[in-house]
C-alpha cells in the first residue's frame, strides 16, 4: 500500500501522483489508482479596459510518465504523417472530451456560478518531453471585478488527474496565476482536503469509479481581485 498522502502542500501529494503512475506501469493488478497522474497549469486571466474579465488562456503540462506513453502511442502509430499533425489530432480527440465538462474548469463570483464560452484556438504540441496543452477559455459574458473577486478552480471531478498551478516545491510560482489588462491582485489558495476525503482517494482501487466530484476537495483556488474604477 502506498502512503496517504499529506493533507498540506502539494510535494506530498505529487510524490503520490508519480509513484501510482509507476506502480500501475509494473503491478496493474495491485495499486491504488486515484490520482492517475498529473497536470501542471499555469492560468493568464485577461481583463479588458473596463476591468472585466474575458478569458482565462491556460496551459496544461502533463506528466512525464503519461506524456511519454502518448508520444510512444502517437510514433508508433501507422502512417505517415508528421508528429505536428498527429499531435494536432490527439488535441482534437482531448478537446472533445473536455468540451463538455468546461475543461475541468469552474469559475464562480460570489458563491455564484459563472457561465463559460467557448474555446475557439486548441494547441497541442510536445516540449521538453512533456506533452502540453494550450488554449483561451472566454467567459460567456466579460465579468466585473469591482464588487466582488473572481475566483475558479480546475480539477477533474473524478480525480483520475491532479491538477495544480505550476510550482517550484510547494510554493506555487509566480507566473502559475497572473493577470494581462489591469493592475490586480491575484492569488492561490492551497486544498485542504479532509482526512476522510484523502482516505477515500487512497483507498479506490485501480478500476473503480471514484464518486462524482471527489476531485473539488483536493482543488487549488485562484483567486483574482481588482479595485473599483
Amino acid at each position: 500500500m502506498l502512503p496517504t498522502p499529506s493533507l498540506r502542500g502539494r510535494a506530498g501529494r505529487r510524490r503520490l501522483s508519480l509513484a501510482l503512475a509507476c506502480a500501475l506501469s509494473l503491478w496493474p493488478l495491485l495499486s491504488p489508482a486515484h490520482p492517475h497522474g498529473w497536470v501542471d497549469v499555469s492560468v493568464r486571466v485577461q481583463v479588458d479596459e473596463r476591468g472585466r474579465v474575458e478569458a482565462l488562456q491556460q496551459r496544461w503540462r502533463l506528466d512525464p510518465f503519461y506524456s511519454l506513453l502518448l508520444l510512444e502511442e502517437l510514433q508508433s502509430a501507422e502512417g505517415d504523417a508528421p508528429m505536428e499533425a498527429r499531435l494536432d489530432q490527439l488535441g482534437v480527440e482531448i478537446r472533445h472530451n473536455l468540451a463538455p465538462q468546461h475543461y475541468f474548469t469552474h469559475v464562480t463570483q460570489d458563491g455564484e456560478a459563472v457561465a463559460l464560452g467557448e474555446v475557439e484556438h486548441f494547441t497541442t504540441l510536445a516540449r521538453d518531453d512533456r506533452v502540453e496543452l494550450m488554449f483561451r477559455l472566454p467567459l460567456a459574458e466579460p465579468l466585473p471585478l469591482g464588487q466582488a473577486p473572481m475566483r475558479y478552480r480546475i480539477y477533474d471531478p473524478t480525480y483520475y488527474l491532479e491538477v495544480l498551478h505550476e510550482a517550484e516545491g510547494d510554493t506555487p510560482r509566480p507566473d502559475a496565476l497572473e493577470v494581462t489588462g489591469a493592475d490586480c491582485e491575484a492569488r492561490i489558495i492551497a486544498a485542504e482536503p479532509d482526512p476522510a476525503r484523502v482516505a477515500e482517494a487512497a483507498r479506490l482501487d485501480r478500476d473503480a469509479q471514484a464518486p462524482e466530484g471527489l476531485g473539488r476537495f483536493f482543488a487549488e483556488t485562484g483567486e483574482v481581485r481588482c479595485d473599483p474604477s
